[in-house]
Order: C-alpha cells, then structure tokens, then sequence
C-alpha cells in the first residue's frame, strides 16, 4: 500500500513535495483552462525540474497525452536516457494503468501523488501495478501529498462541466 508522506530515508522531504506538488497544480490549472481534466505533473532530478505535462487528450486526440507521459518523455530527452532511475514524479492524480506500467517500464524511483482516483487508479486505489510482485521494478511511492487541492481542482473541474448547458 502506498506511504502516505512519511519521512522515509531516500524519499523527498515535505518542503520539496509541497513545492514540486504545487508545480504541478499550476499544470493542471494550466489544462482545466483549456479544457481539459486537470491533472499536471512534474519530474524532478537533483532538485530540478527535468520534464512537464499536463493532460493534452482533448486538444491534441490523443489517448496517451496524460500527464505523467508528457513529464517522463520530456524528462527523457532532458537527461538523454529513457532509464529515469534518479527521477521523482510529482502528479496530482493517482496514476492510471497506462502510466503506472509506464512508469515501471521507465524506472522511475518514486512517485508521489495527490488525490486518489477510486475509479482508475492504478497505485493502491483499484490495483497496485506499481507493487506488483512480479515486475522488475518496484518506485517508491508517497501518497496524499496536497490531496484536498489536488481534488478541489477536479471536482469543480466535474462540477463546471454537469452546469454548463449542452452545445447547440
């Protein structure tokens, strides 16, 4: 079951998961502006930030535009290696399926995320892949970092779109 932000030996402390957390909430306010479910993300090596995304699916239609793909892509061509052992991903959703076997796949050494997501989430709430006893690689995982934030942006974000009259 994912940690929920304890001080854990290796794991960033709570001064740099509030400040990477809150760039990534700038990212998802970033997509909910534009349309889209608001989820942001951010990879982060040495204390830097190496790669950002935000959800893109709408605008660009395409089904792999999540966050997480966006941030550990531009974090690849970044550090000029696919393997991101070193990175830590910032997110402000529990991660999918999709990006939970992408992130095992990329061996990124932690994540810490936000809200949990009942329906699709694939780090504890619906399946755990990222502790999965049969794949290689196992990141560490930090939990409920900002949670209430990291909801309130989707629930209005939900909330704005039940309101809005249908398109004539």
């Amino acid at each position: 079951m994912p940690t929920r932000a304890a001080e854990i030996p290796g794991a960033p402390n709570a001064t740099d998961r509030y400040r990477f957390m809150t760039a990534a909430l700038d990212l998802a306010d970033e997509a909910s502006r534009v349309g889209e479910v608001p989820v942001g993300a951010v990879a982060v090596f040495d204390g830097h930030i190496v790669g950002t995304g935000r959800n893109a699916r709408e605008g660009e239609n395409d089904p792999f535009a999540h966050a997480e793909f966006r941030a550990m892509a531009e974090a690849a061509r970044t550090l000029g290696r696919w393997r991101l052992t070193g990175v830590t991903l910032y997110v402000t959703l529990e991660p999918c399926p999709m990006c939970a076997g992408a992130i095992v796949n990329a061996r990124v050494s932690t994540v810490v995320f936000g809200a949990s997501d009942p329906k699709a989430g694939a780090v504890g709430s619906v399946v755990n892949l990222l502790e999965h006893p049969k794949l290689n690689h196992h990141p560490l995982i930090i939990s409920g970092v900002l949670a209430q934030a990291c909801s309130e942006r989707l629930t209005a974000f939900f909330q704005a779109r039940r309101n809005k009259p249908p398109a004539s």
